[in-house]
């Protein structure tokens, strides 16, 4: 025979809510409120909550201190005394979310919550790649350029991206759509929040063109006038984060994109170079990849690839290309 149902408990019916923050005599208000209540000298039983159900908010309690100021009572301080710490709603600061800061945060809690995220790190020695680009700086026709280290690192993943072009691809529900283009972003941290603008079929374009679209695009985003069209449609990003003084990071990706890479700061560091421990030139690498897309020997041997670039640039230009 079948098991009897197990006993269902009466549900009781919702208190009634009078309106002024209280349900037959309780007063409705979270524990936060409670203690500014208590902090600021306010009886909460007098007050008429304008919140969810008739609760008490902040904002009622605050109104309700500043339109009653408490009775002065004599006191008595030592002028040695230290004056006691306020931590009331005077010391906060409240900052509206709006613009490209809520735009940035709804992007990066949709990527986070959606795609599978798999970090890796690689550490370095660039000591020849430092070497490789005072030379460039040095030839003539490169005297009015900006020539950074995140240059090559944008060429580093411009090339390997050629080697496995499923790292520059988007996860599209039934099907994977690979891209045979890259429009490359570089995470720029502005007083607007962090913006992502890319450059347009990257792979395409020279050494010096590279350098020239780095430069403006930087430019252009610190002076707020990156454009939406400049902001969409990116297909793999670097976010600088060396730039702050950090070594690396586990960066999030950006929606529709399956790779991300974060360049770390260059420190000079002991490292075993040649059999002999010296003063080398070193950066740690961090790559977040979409697992659904990339497993971890893909995101590894493209991660690897970059590193190689960066360890001699020169030898891996002859080789790769």
């Amino acid at each position: 025979p079948a098991p009897a149902p197990a006993p269902v408990a009466p549900v009781s019916p919702a208190p009634a809510v009078n309106g002024t923050g209280r349900t037959g005599g309780l007063v409705l208000a979270k524990p936060p409120v409670r203690k500014l209540a208590k902090d600021l000298g306010v009886d909460l039983s007098t007050l008429t909550g304008s919140g969810p159900l008739g609760s008490i908010t902040r904002e009622d309690v605050q109104r309700a201190a500043s339109a009653t100021p408490a009775a002065a009572e004599p006191l008595t301080v030592s002028p040695a005394a230290p004056a006691a710490a306020s931590f009331g709603a005077d010391r906060e600061q409240r900052i509206p979310v709006k613009g490209v800061r809520k735009l940035t945060a709804e992007n990066m809690s949709r990527s986070a919550f959606t795609a599978p995220h798999v970090t890796e790190f690689l550490t370095v020695d660039v000591t020849r790649a430092m070497k490789a680009l005072d030379r460039l700086r040095e030839r003539r026709e490169w005297r009015d350029v900006r020539v950074s280290p995140l240059l090559l690192v944008a060429k580093a993943v411009l090339l390997a991206v050629k080697r496995y072009p499923m790292v520059n691809s988007t996860w599209a529900g039934d099907e994977i759509v690979v891209k045979d283009y890259v429009n490359l972003g570089i995470a720029a941290a502005t007083e607007r929040g962090l913006i992502v603008p890319n450059i347009k079929d990257a792979g395409r374009l020279s050494l010096r063109d590279l350098a020239d679209a780095m430069t403006a695009l930087v430019q252009t985003a610190k002076t707020g006038k990156t454009s939406p069209a400049d902001m969409s449609g990116g297909t793999l990003t670097i976010t600088n984060v060396g730039v702050f003084g950090v070594d690396t990071g586990t960066p999030i990706l950006p929606p529709g994109e399956s790779a991300i890479l974060a360049f770390g700061a260059v420190r000079e560091m002991p490292w075993v170079h040649k059999g002999k421990v010296k003063p080398r030139l070193v950066t740690t690498l961090g790559l977040s990849f979409d697992h659904r897309i990339i497993d971890g020997e893909l995101g590894s041997k493209f991660l690897r690839d970059v590193g190689d670039f960066l360890a001699d640039p020169e030898a891996a230009l002859l080789a790769w290309t």
